[in-house]
């Protein structure tokens, strides 16, 4: 029989944002941006709109705040391989709201020159409604699928468990929620068909070494 091991996992991260009026105030802070600047920029986005990436100076503390807890989320899932006590390493901290509604998605793309990339939502616009058909789910490519599937695309990698792999995972928000993964990793985010406006934080994490005290 066959000895299978899972190598070279990818780490996902996922916490809640405790604050009830630290997410009043950056909801606040992303209604009066948007009003500001309607037009907002596009990149990933098909439909809805995406803030300039200035968010930690427009957002105030609320937002210093936020990058602070993504930092602290970052610490827990990185090591230092020179200095494993006491990491050299920082976090310099980029930030964008993204504002949706129906039929509002983001294509897949990654996030180049960050380390960490985080989600925070501040309203997940499903209104407690809990129908799958409604999507907006976060989607995670495996960044090995597309190379394996270029010569055989009906084949998959077996589990431990001896079922296939799935190459695509959908994570469904939830007000509150915070994620964080790789910046290297493929994401997108299914159409969204809420009645609500789904209102979320993106956060990109860049490793920097700490000025010497």
């Amino acid at each position: 029989m066959v000895e299978t091991h899972s190598l070279f996992p990818t780490p996902f991260g996922k916490d809640m944002l405790q604050s009830e009026e630290g997410i009043a105030v950056l909801r606040q802070a992303i209604e009066a941006e948007r009003k500001r600047d309607p037009k907002g920029i596009r990149i990933s986005n098909v439909g809805g709109w995406h803030s300039n990436t200035n968010m930690i100076d427009w957002g105030g503390e609320a937002a210093r705040a936020l990058a602070y807890k993504a930092m602290t989320m970052a610490d827990a899932l990185t090591i230092d391989s020179k200095s494993p006590g006491n990491s050299r390493f920082g976090w310099v901290p980029e930030m964008w709201a993204n504002v949706s509604t129906a039929g509002d998605a983001n294509q897949y793309h990654y996030h180049p020159g960050s380390f960490w990339s985080a989600v925070a939502y501040i309203d997940d616009g499903y209104e407690g409604d809990e129908d799958p058909a409604l999507g907006g789910e976060l989607l995670l490519l495996d960044p090995r699928m597309p190379s394996i599937r270029m010569t055989a695309p009906d084949l998959r990698l077996a589990n431990a468990d001896g079922g296939q792999m799935v190459n695509e995972i959908p994570v469904r928000p939830k007000s509150g929620d915070i994620v964080i993964f790789p910046s290297w990793l493929q994401h997108a985010v299914r159409p969204f068909y809420g009645s609500g406006t789904r209102i979320s934080i993106a956060i990109n994490l860049i490793a920097a070494l700490k000025k010497p005290h």
